[in-house]
């Protein structure tokens, strides 16, 4: 696991880049500073499957501080969650791009957030349940489907589950796998954990069918079973 700092700006680098074609790896101190930034983490693990080919699989997590602290539930969440979803997605995916070998190798990917206690749950969903998120990521990792997902309330040093599918083929089931993240000190109270993840393929073992390819099955399969 490899927690980034913040570092100083790259003076080769001309100021004027554009977004989408700077590469935010080293290169993210203007972000940081812009969304409250307070470090990145990026997690890798790398499973066999029966092919005998690694599946690697990667977390890329942003914790940044609560832009709606002290805010009430009717307040208005667009203007900073248009602001700070894109660069959140820039941020993430480059990294996820990087930690599994391009946007091509990843065959599945998700999405989480969750608001430190002093937030409203609606904070974590105004950061990812928009197309300034969703939207981003998937073209960066070159998918069409949607990305699942998972969001609520955490404290510090809490063991997340963010589920993954396939990232242009959502019915294929051996893609439905799960990725353990761990959050360590994060969020604060006072802070917000961002979270994309990928994977370069299925699930080790599976075998259990696809979606797309099933019988129909109903309720009346229930008058078959003979207990």
């Amino acid at each position: 696991m490899t927690t980034l700092s913040l570092p100083q700006l790259d003076t080769d680098r001309a100021p004027d880049t554009a977004l989408p074609d700077r590469s935010t790896l080293r290169e993210f101190d203007d972000i940081a500073r812009a969304i409250a930034l307070r470090k990145i983490t990026v997690a890798t693990e790398e499973v066999p499957d029966r092919a005998g080919r690694p599946i690697l699989r990667a977390s890329a997590t942003a914790v940044i501080r609560n832009p709606w602290l002290g805010t009430g539930t009717t307040e208005d969440l667009a203007a900073k969650s248009n602001f700070a979803a894109p660069l959140l997605a820039k941020l993430l995916s480059d990294r996820l791009i990087e930690a599994l070998g391009g946007a091509d190798a990843v065959e599945a990917f998700g999405k989480a957030a969750f608001v430190g206690t002093a937030g409203e749950l609606e904070h974590a969903s105004a950061l990812i349940h928009t197309a300034y998120f969703g939207n981003l990521v998937r073209e960066a990792l070159e998918g069409t489907s949607i990305l699942c997902f998972v969001d609520g309330r955490a404290g510090t040093g809490e063991l997340i589950r963010v589920p993954l599918w396939h990232k242009s083929a959502a019915a294929t089931r051996s893609h439905y796998q799960t990725l353990e993240v761990h959050l360590a000190d994060a969020p604060r109270a006072d802070e917000i954990a961002v979270i994309a993840v990928a994977s370069t393929g299925p699930r080790p073992h599976a075998r259990i069918g696809d979606r797309t390819t099933d019988t129909p099955i109903t309720t009346d399969i229930l008058k078959e079973i003979a207990l």
